[in-house]
């Protein structure tokens, strides 16, 4: 029997077809490589490498290089029964909550501000470029320039003397140094949170708002019941992320006080006091503070996301619930 010519031409497509069709999972495999293999490289080595020489007595005492000698839990107790470690964490979150606060609070206020339409605020991009360049410039310049700024003959100074006060030292104080690196640290990045805060709001539904507005809220009630709950992990990734980097606080205290953590230690960091057992080659030390900041952010970045996101979850939960309530009936 002849088989129509229609259905040989279909048959020869779809046989083409066939030899054309590309697996594109394998291509998606090909393109992780080179994350992979960076992150092995840079980080997971590093990481592993870090805890391996934690448990080792390893420094330099002069020329003589004195181990690696395997010592166990002798460089973590060390360092969890200096007084040291404890005076230098409590001064990192001293200085990150000063520039912390601050922060978020102007960041929710600006970004509620610029994503109120309402408002109809103009050169809202214009504002959101000049809030957000301080973010774009290194943090050793920003610290050079507070630094001569706020010096004994710096400008603040003369004008403070010019007005008949006396000559105030920022940095010989603890108010005044502790102060400062909070305010430099609230410049740097109050533009970038705000710009992610305005990223979530603007996620929220609208008809949310105006279905509030109709039955009589005012803005601070809608800012309160409706705004701050929806953006709540936004929230969370902010806090977290923000503690990480107070935890990792180094570069500007440590130019605007040359590594000393002037006035009497009291704006050391903890990265300040690990950069001064590397500087002296004591890896074995450095290296057992190095595991426990890392133990000391997850733990804190685990309890504040459970924290922020546990009433989500239990609205979550008693949705699931009602709608399992109501399939019953």
């Amino acid at each position: 029997m002849a088989v129509p010519f229609y259905m040989a031409g279909m048959e020869i497509c779809m046989n083409k077809k066939k030899k054309k069709f590309v697996s594109y999972a394998k291509w998606g495999y090909i393109f992780l490589i080179p994350f992979f293999a960076v992150y092995i490289v840079f980080s997971l080595i590093p990481l592993i490498s870090t805890f391996y020489n934690s448990f080792f007595e390893n420094y330099m005492v002069g020329l003589m290089q004195v181990g690696p000698k395997f010592v166990g839990f002798d460089n973590y107790k060390a360092i969890l029964f200096n007084g040291d470690t404890l005076l230098y964490l409590k001064n990192t979150m001293i200085m990150w909550l000063m520039g912390f606060i601050p922060q978020i609070l102007i960041s929710l206020l600006l970004a509620s501000w610029f994503t109120d339409l309402r408002l109809r605020l103009k050169c809202t991009g214009f504002f959101k470029t000049i809030i957000y360049m301080p973010n774009l410039i290194m943090a050793s310049a920003f610290a050079m320039l507070f630094y001569a700024i706020f010096a004994d003959q710096g400008p603040i100074n003369n004008m403070l003397n010019s007005m008949g006060l006396p000559t105030y030292r920022f940095l010989a104080e603890v108010a005044g140094a502790r102060g400062l690196i909070a305010l430099m640290n609230f410049l740097m990045w109050f533009g970038n949170t705000t710009i992610i805060l305005m990223a979530a709001i603007m996620g929220v539904d609208p008809c949310l708002f105006e279905a509030a507005r109709i039955d009589g809220a005012n803005s601070r009630q809608i800012f309160g019941k409706i705004t701050l709950p929806l953006i709540k992990p936004i929230l969370a990734y902010t806090l977290i992320t923000s503690l990480i980097g107070g935890i990792q606080m180094f570069d500007v205290p440590q130019i605007l006080t040359n590594g000393n953590g002037n006035p009497d230690r009291t704006s050391m960091t903890v990265i300040m006091y690990l950069n001064k057992h590397l500087y002296s080659k004591n890896y074995g030390m450095a290296g057992a503070l190095s595991v426990i900041l890392f133990i000391v952010t997850a733990v804190l970045s685990i309890f504040v996301f459970n924290y922020i996101t546990k009433d989500m979850e239990a609205a979550g939960i008693r949705k699931a619930k009602k709608k399992k309530a109501k399939e019953a009936k």
